[in-house]
């Protein structure tokens, strides 16, 4: 926050004696920022193609944490070459990454960049230091207790009633638009995603090693799980509700298997223990990239999984899935595709994480929203979507 205000100062005394720059020709360099989550990327879908269609001539460039790089280049929005990345794992990569990514963008003198962060400080630093004259973020307004300094040039209105990929085409709408609130525009049609494509003979190699390696899903239709909360505990589906889940779909005839980060392990491990079934296996930190992973998803019947990654990345493969909501809203982050299907219980506190609260929920812990939803009616929805993946 006091950077925030001394370059909030900074600018004013800059604009008193040498005026707001203007920029009357289409921009020809544009900087994109979203640092933090990888499924922000793929909801980010949108604003990237009407960025290339309302700028043809355009360079395109994205400043991003380096651990998110993947999804990206799975994305094929931006040139490997556009992309600059900050390593946020220790200080000591951090501070030369940001030095480093300082000096590149003064350098490239981008005209436009586009801060996508949902009232983070850190990145409207990076959109003044970058030196861009038009500045594009999300503006808190009249709210309280959301900062980050006055020398955004177009601030957007954060809406909490639209969905996030519509704010973020509100934000190259606002490239151009002025008044207040800038860019009243109307609401446009959001369409899924492109699917994932493959190379002849991947998903084959993929499915073949992993029978190889899981001899017991041979013949079976696989459902996956993700039970894990990540960094946000609190959005997760209670784990005796995937117990119950995991055993009734084996009892069918289900083989089924948990998916994750090496971190969520032990969790899966325990659901994996409490089903003792040989069709029920744990394949987190299996996959080794989030390509493996969304290969596999092409040799599985269904996802069911909590918020979170798996869920967006879903919106790229053609499979089944059930993604649960609560602390969060289906209306603001559901991924855009036809094949996810939102399960929500609107308390009168959900959502409880929002970009006003910087995410911080008051929630005691006892998620309510997401307990609501019970394993019959979670079976319910997979039956249906189990029953349709096997007519298609």
């Amino acid at each position: 926050m006091p950077i925030c205000v001394l370059l909030s100062w900074f600018e004013r005394f800059r604009r008193a004696l040498s005026g707001t720059p203007a920029l009357d020709s289409p921009p020809q360099r544009i900087l994109i920022i979203l640092l933090s989550e990888m499924g922000s990327l793929v909801l980010a879908q949108p604003m990237f193609a009407k960025l290339k269609q309302q700028y043809p001539a355009a360079e395109l460039h994205i400043l991003m944490f380096k651990k998110n790089r993947e999804v990206l280049d799975l994305l094929g929005v931006m040139p490997r070459e556009h992309v600059i990345t900050l390593n946020d794992k220790s200080l000591g990569q951090f501070v030369p990454d940001i030095l480093s990514a300082i000096r590149l963008m003064r350098t490239l003198k981008f005209d436009v960049v586009i801060d996508c962060e949902l009232f983070t400080r850190v990145s409207s630093i990076f959109a003044y230091l970058s030196g861009a004259p038009k500045r594009v973020g999300f503006h808190a307004h009249t709210q309280e207790g959301l900062y980050r300094g006055d020398f955004i040039t177009h601030p957007v209105m954060y809406n909490p009633y639209r969905h996030l990929s519509q704010q973020f085409l509100t934000m190259v709408a606002a490239i151009e638009s002025s008044g207040t609130p800038i860019a009243k525009d109307v609401a446009a049609e959001l369409s899924a995603p492109p699917l994932l494509q493959f190379a002849e003979g991947e998903l084959q190699q993929v499915g073949d090693e992993l029978h190889r390696d899981f001899p017991v899903l041979a013949g079976k239709k696989l459902v996956l799980v993700y039970p894990d909360g990540g960094i946000l505990p609190i959005r997760a589906w209670p784990p005796e509700y995937y117990k119950q889940l995991c055993v009734t779909l084996l009892q069918e005839g289900y083989a089924v298997a948990l998916i994750g980060l090496p971190d969520a392990k032990p969790l899966a491990q325990e659901i994996v223990a409490h089903c003792a079934h040989p069709h029920c296996i744990d394949l987190t930190g299996y996959t080794k990239t989030v390509r493996h992973l969304l290969a596999i998803f092409n040799h599985a019947s269904l996802l069911i999984t909590n918020d979170g990654g798996p869920g967006q990345f879903s919106a790229l493969t053609k499979l089944p899935t059930l993604v649960f909501f609560g602390p969060e809203t289906p209306a603001l982050y559901s991924p855009l595709a036809p094949n996810i299907h939102c399960l929500y219980s609107a308390l009168s506190c959900s959502p409880c994480l929002t970009a006003y609260n910087h995410r911080n929920s008051p929630c005691d812990g006892n998620n309510r929203c997401l307990q609501l939803i019970t394993p019959q009616q979670v079976l319910e929805q997979a039956h249906a979507l189990l029953r349709a993946e096997r007519n298609a």
